[in-house]
């Protein structure tokens, strides 16, 4: 489906939570070049794309978002789900033993991708209560009181 072997191991690890991954061409203009949500799945046009890590931010999206208005056609996610969708791409690459880098990269987040990795690096996890609100994860000071493993480890992978 996809020729790039990581762009393959993204899409396969984002099928495997429950998100649909669509390989099409993107010939509208999206956020990222090369992706797109719709109706609850990230499409994504190989040819296109600007970075593989953007599809576990997309992936992130659609994760946090509210199960009820997932598949809407017009996807619009709140600052909070912006934010969550920070965490959860940082944890979706943890989990596949890829760097923080694969998300934050060097140009994205309008400049704060090196302040990004800073912070996810060092322990200071944006968008984590959110997370932890909707059942997905656990922050780590709160976690051993709990029982279960701190953020990054997820809980569950989809809101």
């Amino acid at each position: 489906m996809f020729s790039d072997p990581l762009v393959t191991k993204l899409a396969d690890f984002v099928r495997s939570v429950g998100i649909g991954v669509e390989a099409c061409s993107i010939d509208w203009k999206s956020r990222f070049p090369g992706l797109d949500i719709r109706q609850g799945a990230v499409l994504v046009d190989e040819s296109r794309l600007l970075h593989p890590g953007n599809i576990l931010h997309e992936a992130g999206h659609i994760a946090v978002h509210d199960p009820v208005r997932r598949c809407e056609p017009k996807f619009s996610p709140t600052k909070g789900e912006e934010m969550s969708a920070l965490a959860w791409s940082y944890a979706a690459a943890m989990h596949l033993g890829l760097g923080a880098e694969l998300v934050f990269y060097p140009g994205s987040f309008t400049g704060w991708a090196t302040a990004l990795v800073e912070n996810f690096v060092e322990g200071r996890y944006l968008g984590v209560p959110l997370l932890q609100r909707y059942g997905m994860a656990v922050e780590p000071r709160l976690a051993a009181e709990r029982g279960v493993q701190p953020f990054p480890h997820m809980l569950r992978w989809v809101r």
